[in-house]
């Protein structure tokens, strides 16, 4: 954890700046530690253990702007560092749109870093005897049956992790914000080989803020499942057909959403997504939320790298775009009303076409969306492709199955499924309430009407 005496340096930082000549400076002093055992076929393969101290600073003088870093933090070194990179920021162009945040927009209750219950004590108590346990427990090469109906397990690689996270942010305008958090991480890798000599691998992964809350025994079990269901793919026809995208990969199709909604990429007109504020541009069932301020939450934060309050807000609702994602410098760049600088926790809520899902009881999983849709190719990963920020146009490699009469019928890989983002929105059929728990985006599963897949 960061201590009071280097919490005390940042707010030394900042008076060195100020001393030195600055106009306005920012500092955000980081601290974090992870440490991990991992696992091949089930013996310790490796122990790992990371840890890092720096400080950022953000420099404002003379209506220029710079940024800098470092991991040195006696304090006549940071006073020299200071003044040499102030000398640096003078020699820049100017730019008097760099400004701090105002600071009524600054959060204020940001106070301890754990607030929003993120941080775990259990952390404190995790020695590497812990942790080499938590690792064995994952592992299940040779305990459990490593062969099945025309398969063999071949490889295993398992990984236990643990981190901790502590920052504080400080600015000459008074600001002060502390964000800490822990997170117990585990992940599971199985490559299996058929009879016929064909090779297949799956993966899951678990994580939460609490090491209570972490499902190490399962985790194993899920990615050589995961292994198995890929076995024996068959060709499928080039075609539209409906698309349904496993939550565990549905961020995918969501994140160009939140690239064209930042005030950088539409003040660099590589946004499709410009001149959309307030306007009905997707289904009307696509409302996405950020839930920034749920406790106890991945992603959750009171504020941002600025400093900026966060708040829990719609970004898109009813499919009408709600906001831009807008920074101080972008707020003075364009004229738009400054917001913050990117999403937290992106929720997107439940929907059916044509029906009434707005309770979260009711239930809304993968296996449910199948039954919806009917007939169509479920998306389980993505193997590369891109998204052009300008048109938002997309093609994307995938791999899945193929689902007949709600039931997956076999498995499907080398497809490629190509369109644009906006007309690919409009014809969202259902969003599931399956999102994982263990992830910063809450993005469930995902139906579509008459997608395009070439085979």
């Amino acid at each position: 954890m960061l201590t009071e005496k280097e919490i005390q340096t940042a707010r030394d930082c900042i008076r060195y700046a100020m001393e030195a000549g600055a106009d306005g400076a920012r500092a955000t002093l980081n601290k974090s530690v992870m440490d991990g055992c991992a696992m091949f076929n089930g013996s310790l393969d490796k122990v790992t253990h990371s840890a890092d101290r720096s400080i950022y600073m953000y420099l404002f003088a003379d209506g220029r702007y710079g940024t800098f870093s470092t991991n040195r933090l006696e304090p006549k070194e940071l006073e020299s560092f200071i003044r040499k990179a102030l000398a640096m920021v003078r020699m820049l162009g100017e730019d008097t749109c760099r400004q701090l945040p105002q600071p009524e927009r600054t959060a204020k209750d940001a106070v301890t870093g754990r607030e929003l219950g993120l941080y775990d004590c259990a952390y404190e108590d995790m020695d590497i005897n812990r942790r080499l346990e938590n690792a064995r427990e994952l592992a299940i090469y040779g305990k459990e049956t490593c062969c099945g109906d025309g398969w063999k397990l071949i490889s295993e690689d398992c990984e236990y992790s643990d981190t901790m996270d502590d920052s504080f942010t400080v600015d000459s305008q008074g600001f002060e914000g502390r964000h800490t958090e822990t997170a117990f991480t585990c992940f599971s890798e199985m490559t299996i080989e058929s009879d016929s000599g064909e090779k297949y691998s799956g993966h899951w992964w678990e994580s939460s803020s609490r090491h209570d809350r972490l499902e190490i025994s399962a985790c194993g079990r899920m990615a050589l499942e995961r292994a198995v269901r890929q076995m024996n793919p068959k060709k499928r026809k080039s075609g539209r057909y409906r698309m349904v995208v496993e939550s565990t990969v549905a961020t995918r199709l969501v994140s160009p959403l939140f690239s064209a909604l930042n005030a950088s990429a539409i003040q660099q007109k590589m946004s499709f997504l410009a001149d959309t504020a307030g306007k009905d541009v997707f289904s009307e069932g696509l409302t996405i939320k950020d839930m920034a301020r749920t406790a106890g939450k991945p992603g959750s934060r009171l504020f941002d790298t600025e400093g900026v309050a966060t708040r829990d807000c719609d970004i898109i609702r009813n499919g009408k775009v709600m906001q831009y994602f807008v920074n101080t410098y972008m707020a003075n760049k364009t004229g738009f009303e400054p917001t913050v600088e990117d999403i937290s926790r992106p929720c997107l809520m439940p929907f059916v076409k044509g029906k009434d899902w707005t309770s979260e009881e009711k239930e809304l999983s993968l296996n449910a969306i199948l039954r919806l849709c009917g007939n169509g190719i479920l998306v389980t990963g993505f193997n590369g492709g891109n998204c052009n920020p300008a048109t938002g146009d997309f093609s994307f490699g995938i791999e899945g199955f193929a689902f007949s009469r709600g039931r997956i019928v076999h498995p499907v890989r080398e497809m490629l499924i190509t369109g644009n983002m906006v007309t690919l929105w409009k014809s969202l059929i259902a969003a599931g309430n399956d999102a994982r728990e263990c992830t910063r985006w809450q993005v469930p599963s995902l139906a579509f009407e008459d997608v395009s897949f070439s085979a």
